[in-house]
């Protein structure tokens, strides 16, 4: 019979220690954060998902990753995915679009921060 309660008691204390759980990851980065583009330490970007150059092209775009370098861009949307990487979506802050074609582009916030590839403004 004790036991009963003693494994009631252990349930409502993991619930309610699971409902406590800050989720810091979103907290770090807001809609409407401002950052550049910085550049890759490779030739192409790692973790901002620029398109790749057929696609740009059959869009009418120019493929010229460098001219990239140096532009502002503005949080759009943040979602958290199941492997706690927060993803987010990036478009241009002068409204323009990233090669000409597209308008938003998606990165991995955290990764990129890392790498170099997105700034802090």
């Amino acid at each position: 019979m004790m036991i009963k309660y003693i494994l009631v008691l252990i349930f409502s204390t993991s619930i309610l220690q699971a409902q406590d759980r800050p989720y810091a990851t979103t907290s770090d980065v807001q809609v409407g954060d401002v950052f550049e583009i910085g550049k890759p330490k490779t030739n192409t970007y790692k973790h901002i998902d620029f398109p790749r150059e057929n696609f740009i092209i059959k869009r009418g775009g120019i493929a010229n990753y460098k001219h990239q370098e140096g532009k502002l861009v503005v949080i759009t949307a943040i979602k958290e995915k199941k492997d706690g990487s927060t993803q987010v979506k990036i478009k241009r802050k002068d409204s323009g679009r990233f090669f000409g074609s597209h308008t938003l582009v998606s990165a991995d916030f955290k990764k990129a921060l890392t790498s170099g590839e997105l700034r802090a403004r």
